[in-house]
C-alpha cells in the first residue's frame, strides 16, 4: 500500500510531494487535486489513489486500472514559471525518466502523453489547468502501470500495452517508483524554469516521433507529415505532407492512424 509518510521519508524536494494525500479509492486524482487549487500554500501538493472508478485520459478516454496495480498521481502547481506546451514536455521528460531508471531500460515519449516501454504504452499523462484568482493553476494526472500481467489488460490492448512488471519481469516497488517521479519532476521543472532548451534537448533524445511521419488531428482536420521538431510554446512541428512547416499544441492535438 502506499503510505504518504514513507513516500515523504527522505524525499528530496523542496516542492513537489512535500504534501502527500492517498485515497484509498477515489473518482479521479486530478479533480481531488483540483480542489485544493484555491490556496496557493497548496503549491506541490500530490495527490495518489490505489483506485480511480473515474479515471480519465486525454480527448475523454478512460484510464482503467486494478486496485494497488498502478501508481496514480496528480501534482498541484498553483505556481507554475513555465507556460503549459513546455510544462507538458517536462513531465513527459521527466516521467520517461524516472521510469527509465526504475526498469533499467529507457522510456521513450510518444507525443503528446504516452510514455513507451520497448514499445509498448506504459504510462499516460494528462495535464489540465484551473483558473483561480485570475491566476492558473495546473494539475497534472499520471498513471504508470506496475504491477499488471498481460492478463490484466483488455484483449485489446495487450499488443500495445504493458507494465514495468512485465518488461522487468520482478516487483518493482511503487513507492520507490513514486519518489523517483516526484524528484525527477522537480529537477525537471527547476530546469525548465532556467533553460528550455535542455527540456528540449532531452525531448528529442526519447522522441518516438521526431524524424518520423506523424498523423494527428488539429481542431477536427487531419494532418500529416514528418516530424522535425518540437517548440517550447506551440508544439509539434511537421513538415507537412502537402507543402510548409507547422506546429501543433498539445491540448488540441491527437495522433491519429493513417
Amino acid at each position: 500500500m502506499l503510505d504518504p509518510d514513507k513516500i515523504k521519508s527522505h524525499l528530496r524536494t523542496k516542492r513537489v510531494g512535500q504534501k502527500v494525500v492517498v485515497y484509498n479509492s477515489t473518482a479521479s486524482t486530478n479533480d481531488v487535486a483540483a480542489q485544493y487549487a484555491k490556496s496557493k500554500n497548496n503549491d506541490g501538493l500530490v495527490v495518489l489513489a490505489e483506485e480511480q472508478v473515474k479515471g480519465r485520459g486525454r480527448s475523454g478516454n478512460k484510464w482503467v486500472a486494478g486496485f494497488a496495480d498502478s501508481v496514480m498521481c496528480s501534482i498541484l502547481l498553483t505556481d507554475c514559471a513555465v507556460n503549459a506546451e513546455l510544462l507538458s514536455l517536462t513531465i513527459a521528460v521527466a516521467t520517461a525518466e524516472a521510469i527509465g531508471k526504475c526498469a533499467k531500460a529507457e522510456a521513450k515519449i510518444k507525443w503528446p502523453n504516452d510514455i513507451i516501454l520497448n514499445n509498448k504504452k506504459v504510462a499516460g499523462i494528462l495535464v489540465e489547468s484551473k483558473k483561480v484568482n485570475k491566476l492558473t493553476a495546473y494539475i497534472i494526472g499520471i498513471g504508470i502501470n506496475c504491477h499488471q500481467s498481460k492478463q490484466d489488460f483488455p484483449a485489446e490492448l495487450r499488443k500495445i500495452a504493458t507494465s514495468i512488471d512485465i518488461e522487468t519481469g520482478g516487483q518493482i516497488d511503487r513507492i520507490s517508483m513514486t519518489k523517483r517521479l516526484l524528484v525527477s519532476i522537480e529537477s525537471s521543472l527547476e530546469i525548465a524554469e532556467q533553460n528550455k532548451d535542455e527540456i528540449i534537448e532531452r525531448w528529442q533524445r526519447l522522441s518516438t516521433q521526431l524524424g518520423q511521419r506523424v498523423a494527428l488531428i488539429y481542431n477536427r482536420r487531419k494532418f500529416a507529415g514528418n516530424c522535425i521538431g518540437i517548440d517550447p510554446e506551440n508544439g509539434l512541428i511537421l513538415q507537412l505532407d502537402t507543402g510548409g512547416i507547422r506546429m501543433f499544441q498539445a491540448a488540441q492535438t491527437s495522433i491519429a492512424k493513417e
